[in-house]
């Protein structure tokens, strides 16, 4: 799989930590920085990062930050784009199953390494159910493409 990687200056240890466990499990990694812990600006990476994963020249992101709140606000301005805060695995896997989430969002400052790595690798195998799921996301696509919502 190919996984387009953010993060701001609080999240740059946990991304490097994920690079490596992804490139080592075989996926191709774009990391569209940071690229040092040095203070930066967290919307500049969510959105390369997120026009990436919209367009689809990368099939899914993680991105990090502090609290995983900034990256996910600004990922999910992005067309295309269904990006989920998740803080243990249910949380990830559901945001598979049920709403075929494309970028995971984790707060750097919150979850240890550990269980960082296990939300990610819950996150990648986990597959979109479909079935009434697909109904209610394409709501929320006919809404972003139209900025009208026909229903109740």
């Amino acid at each position: 799989m190919k996984v387009a990687l953010s993060s701001d200056h609080r999240g740059f240890h946990a991304k490097e930590q994920i690079k490596a466990h992804l490139t080592n499990a075989g996926h191709h990694v774009v990391d569209f920085g940071c690229d040092a812990p040095a203070s930066c600006d967290y919307p500049e990476h969510a959105l390369c990062g997120a026009k990436s994963v919209g367009s689809g020249e990368t099939d899914r992101g993680i991105f990090f930050c502090g609290t995983g709140i900034g990256m996910s606000m600004t990922a999910n301005k992005v067309a295309g784009i269904r990006a989920a805060l998740c803080h243990d695995e249910l949380t990830a896997e559901m945001s598979r199953r049920h709403n075929n989430a494309n970028v995971l969002c984790l707060p750097a400052d919150l979850l240890g390494d550990e269980l960082i790595r296990r939300v990610v690798d819950v996150w990648l195998r986990t597959e979109f159910e479909g079935g009434r799921h697909e109904r209610r996301l394409k709501i929320i696509a006919d809404f972003e493409k139209n900025g009208q919502w026909t229903g109740k």
